[in-house]
């Protein structure tokens, strides 16, 4: 008799799990990843404190599903998966970061219980596929336009940035952050750049003191002997050192035979620095920023030649200023006929709370503004910032797609009710699935019900009924705790969004439910510590 050895495939230390055991890790992973954050869901969730171990920023409160999402490790491959639709789902439209999330959690949990009662998983994806399909067209059906009124169309951006600043921290001054939001969206026109929308943070004051400056400012102060107002401005931006007009002995290393020497080495290291000045003032700017330092010398030689010169401005803030101003970022400046200047009417020194910051107004690039938010802590004013962001990007969004649905959960049971619609047609399995996937739907509204503290059955059900009746613009008002009309109360959201929400989720979900195979690599193995 032989003995059969068993043959060795993976790599010493590699893990297998297979079939059940990794569809399992799989649901519990993504599932814990929904519960994680389900919390913070509609206009009552709560915030998460996140500690790093960064000692510069170690503590954030947010209740935002990217950052959150961002900010926690996780080793299961499902959990990085819903991580990762989230992330796309920020840098794609914005908003919807916990919604999508929250969705492909609840699209598991339920493919959990169809699994084990024996169905394929081939099977719930498809049933999966026709309720994506059917959902979307009650979606789209819904959807209203007011692209072409554009006093109707504002009240919908006002209406669209109010829900979305309304499960933030900016909730209590909601009508005046998504006036300042609106009002910087419509200055883009058509562009849709948000480069030219600028935020700064200053500590200090509350966030209703927070408002929208048109023009670009910059995070710094004059120079000595410089002008403090400059008009009709000519601006060269540079990147270049300027930081060379001494000879820097304890960096370098000079053999001489004389001190005198010494001072005729740095003399011609000021001659080379004079020259620069001279070769930069030969492109006609009155006005000279660079990205690096400049010492005292040159400083005093952009003076004498009426030139307003800038110093270390931050590389982000450069970037922005070439942007809005028309000009060009410049290392070299032997030829001037090829650099691009800047333009603006005049900058001039501006006061925030305790700082100064400089104003460029009348830039080249019209609709380029600055948003000034001030709060008490530097927590505060991140997590306002994070809100703001999200506001932007689902305006920005809807100016290009103008159609808007409703909100408050109205969205998600009107596609609930036509899947289910759609699987009482259906023969087979297939309709269990798609049965699946509008409870997965309804869950949403009832978790926004279940954070704001009411009964969440209850509602729902109120919810159900009263769209099954034909009220299809009926949702949940967190404020009363009641089924109230989602037009009468302006609840609205972007199209694009809840489009994309309902897409991203089932796809991360999918893909889930098709593992069967989780291999996992082998650790590196460390050399041996060698004993000298």
């Amino acid at each position: 008799m032989y003995s059969l050895q068993p043959i060795q495939v993976l790599n010493a230390g590699a893990e297998e799990e297979r079939s059940e055991i990794a569809r399992l890790s799989s649901f519990v992973g993504a599932i814990a990843i929904g519960d994680l954050i389900k919390s913070t869901l509609g206009p009552k969730g709560m915030d998460k404190v996140l500690q790093s171990g960064d000692p510069k920023d170690p503590v954030h409160v947010t209740n935002d599903g990217a950052t959150i999402l961002k900010a926690i490790g996780v080793d299961n491959p499902a959990a990085k998966v819903l991580c990762d639709i989230s992330k796309v789902q920020d840098d794609e439209v914005g908003d919807g970061t916990t919604s999508v999330t929250v969705l492909a959690c609840e699209l598991l949990r339920e493919a959990e219980q169809l699994v084990s009662q024996k169905m394929h998983p081939q099977t719930v994806i498809s049933g999966w596929r026709k309720a994506t399909d059917e959902a979307r067209r009650a979606l789209a059906e819904a959807a209203q336009d007011h692209g072409t009124d554009p006093v109707q169309f504002r009240e919908d951006l006002m209406n669209i940035a109010r829900t979305t600043l309304s499960s933030k921290i900016l909730t209590n001054h909601k009508d005046h952050f998504a006036k300042l939001a609106v009002d910087a969206i419509l200055r883009l026109k058509s562009s849709g750049n948000l480069d030219a929308i600028q935020v700064i943070k200053k500590l200090g004051s509350s966030l209703l003191d927070s408002y929208l400056d048109e023009g670009f400012l910059l995070d710094k102060k004059i120079g000595v002997n410089q002008p403090r107002k400059v008009e009709n401005c000519k601006i060269l931006i540079a990147n270049t050192p300027m930081d060379t007009d001494k000879i820097k002995v304890f960096g370098s290393r000079v053999r001489v035979d004389a001190v005198s020497k010494v001072a005729e080495l740095e003399l011609a290291e000021k001659e080379k620095m004079k020259e620069k000045v001279q070769k930069i003032c030969k492109h006609g700017c009155n006005v000279f920023i660079n990205r690096q330092l400049i010492y005292n010398y040159p400083e005093q030689l952009f003076a004498d030649n009426g030139v307003m010169a800038i110093e270390h401005a931050d590389f982000e803030g450069v970037e922005r200023l070439a942007l809005v101003t028309g000009g060009e970022i410049t290392s070299t400046f032997d030829s001037p006929e090829t650099v691009k200047l800047g333009t603006c009417d005049a900058i001039e020194e501006v006061m925030i709370g305790e700082d100064k910051l400089l104003r460029f107004s009348g830039v080249a690039l019209g609709e380029a503004c600055t948003i000034i938010l001030r709060g008490a802590t530097k927590q505060i004013l991140d997590e306002a910032e994070r809100s703001l962001h999200d506001a932007l990007c689902v305006l920005q969004q809807t100016v290009k797609e103008t159609r808007t649905v409703f909100g408050g959960g109205c969205s998600e049971m009107l596609m609930a009710n036509a899947v289910s619609a759609l699987a009482a047609k259906t023969a087979g399995k297939e309709a269990v699935a798609m049965e699946a996937f509008a409870r997965a739907l309804r869950t949403l509204p009832t978790i926004i019900a279940d954070n704001a503290g009411y009964d969440s059955a209850d509602l729902v059900a109120q919810l159900r009924a009263v769209h099954t009746a034909g009220e299809k613009t009926m949702g949940l008002n967190m404020n009363d705790g009641t089924v109230d009309d989602m037009e009468k109360m302006g609840i609205r959201e972007s199209f694009q969004v809840k489009r994309q929400v309902l897409l991203s989720a089932a796809e991360a979900a999918e893909m889930i439910l098709r593992v069967d195979d989780i291999i996992k690599a082998a650790p590196r193995q460390r050399a041996p510590d060698r004993c000298m």
